[in-house]
């Protein structure tokens, strides 16, 4: 669905297990940014990019949206998969604070439930389901 990402640097916000962004450095994605506020997602996020990429990947313990406010670098790909159940009160707050960090040419993707989606007011690329999964993708 994302096509090329060599070089690409990424931001994971709220990462969870660093899944979405590892898969992104696995792909050729130059670097990662992994951010999450939960203590123990930010352990995992650690061990996992420990086991895989190391070196290309940083993991960052903080709110997203404070992170989005005060990072001033510009990302090629920004995975955002929050929490399913405040995904839906998260896209006008999201929708404000994530152009400042896209690049130009840049794509934002979202991961959220179908029937309670994250909903961003940024141009809407793709959308796909899968199950209950809705991702969109948005540049």
């Amino acid at each position: 669905m994302l096509g090329d990402v060599s070089d690409a640097r990424v931001l994971d916000l709220y990462c969870g297990t660093g899944a979405l962004g590892i898969e992104a450095l696995s792909r050729g994605a130059g670097s990662a940014v992994f951010v999450d506020s939960e203590r123990s997602a930010v352990a995992l996020a650690e061990a996992n990019l420990d086991l895989t990429a190391g070196e290309r990947g940083r993991v960052v313990r903080e709110d997203a949206l404070v992170f989005l406010g005060r990072s001033g670098a510009l990302y090629d790909l920004v995975f955002a998969d929050p929490p399913y159940d405040s995904a839906s009160r998260l896209g006008e707050r999201l929708s404000e604070r994530l152009p400042a960090v896209l690049a130009p040419g840049g794509r934002i993707v979202t991961e959220s439930d179908k029937r309670n989606p994250l909903e961003l007011s940024l141009p809407l690329v793709r959308e796909r389901t899968y199950g209950d999964t809705r991702i969109a993708i948005h540049g």
